[in-house]
């Protein structure tokens, strides 16, 4: 029965990687910044990090949702329990990935763990902690995604547009270098000329370009700058997505008390690597294009938003959802710029409200079964 306990645990975190992978980079491939490959390996190498990270400050998240205080010890040890909570959320998550909609494998696990749980344990459920450890941090955090996106997002680019800059804004700073008199050396006339004057010119790449006799020129260009960004915040999206996510799926494994912590972590990461790979392209549809449209500026202030928001979750031990806060991030984006696709996230919106009681039913439909 161990063994079931740990490939019900691999098939969640299979799951967990077809349906979240894409979600911390779908902002380079819907604004052009990379091609779908590209982004993917980008977000598995950085999610496999966090994954991987994930032991050494989220062990909060691991006793949490073990489901220990919300159900009875001798529900939790049970292996029926364990394969319940795990394939249920695990059915959920993976067919809403073929699908193409981004729900939250959080909000499953919790739905599964209420389902065995009341299945298994009746009205010795601790409705208290459900409230307080798992619905409360589930129910703000997309909040404040959103209020932190409207708040952000608009004061970033007024100060852009009062500095004149945009995309492909370009700094020019050069050294004008003294052109030499008949007979006179270039060695001398710099020597005659004493310090040289620095020129700065501010504007796009074409009017920065260098002039032939101006001398030395350092070019300074944002459009590369804002884009080495962009990939930095998509694959801290990705990293804290590793560091929160593993240790909720870790949580279920360690409850058997047969697998090691680093070796359930491990092989977690690399089920969630190889779901991402394989089954990522319909979730990269949904939320690199189908939400909205927006450009690398604006991608980079969603995920910083993102990840900011996840790291400190995962700090903390609250079990948000790393899908909720991304996809929030995109809706709060929308409502600001006022091109948001309303029956697309109304659609998302549905399927969130629908992922817990589904997971529920299934978890508990399985404990009933198994028991």
């Amino acid at each position: 029965m161990e063994f079931v306990v740990f490939l019900v645990v691999v098939a969640i975190a299979y799951a967990n990687g077809a349906n979240d992978s894409f979600k911390g980079v779908a902002t380079l491939y819907g604004s052009g910044a990379s091609g779908y490959r590209t982004a993917l390996v980008w977000a598995v190498l950085t999610t496999l990090a966090g994954s991987l990270f994930a032991g050494i400050f989220a062990g909060s998240l691991v006793e949490t949702f073990s489901g220990a205080g919300l159900v009875p010890d001798a529900v939790l040890s049970s292996p029926p329990f364990m394969v319940s909570v795990a394939l249920g959320a695990a059915i959920t998550v993976f067919l809403t990935a073929l699908l193409g909609v981004p729900i939250s494998t959080t909000h499953a696990l919790t739905g599964a763990l209420v389902g065995a749980g009341l299945s298994g344990a009746g009205s010795n459920i601790n409705f208290s902690v459900l409230q307080d450890k798992f619905l409360l941090p589930l129910a703000v955090s997309p909040i404040v995604a959103i209020v932190l996106i409207a708040l952000l997002f608009p004061l970033l680019r007024g100060i852009a547009r009062r500095l004149g800059l945009t995309q492909t804004s370009c700094i020019c700073v050069s050294a004008v270098d003294p052109l030499p008199a008949g007979g006179v050396s270039y060695r001398d006339a710099v020597l005659a000329a004493g310090p040289r004057e620095l020129v700065v010119v501010q504007g796009d790449s074409a009017s920065c370009a260098p002039e032939p006799a101006i001398g030395s020129t350092w070019k300074i260009e944002l459009g590369p700058i804002l884009r080495k960004l962009h990939f930095l915040s998509a694959g801290a999206v990705s990293f804290a997505r590793g560091t929160n996510d593993t240790p909720k799926i870790v949580g279920i494994a360690v409850l058997s008390q047969a697998f090691d912590l680093q070796i359930s972590i491990v092989a977690i990461a690399l089920a969630m690597a190889i779901g991402g790979l394989l089954h990522s392209s319909k979730i990269a549809r949904t939320m690199s294009s189908r939400i909205l449209s927006f450009d690398e500026a604006e991608g980079t202030v969603a995920n910083l938003v993102t990840s900011f928001l996840v790291i400190v979750a995962s700090r903390l031990g609250l079990p948000v959802s790393t899908t909720h806060v991304a996809v929030s991030s995109l809706f709060g984006l929308g409502i600001v710029k006022g091109n948001a696709h309303w029956p697309i996230i109304g659609g998302i919106a549905l399927s969130w409200v629908l992922t817990l009681p589904v997971a529920a039913l299934l978890a508990q439909l399985l404990m009933s079964i198994l028991m």
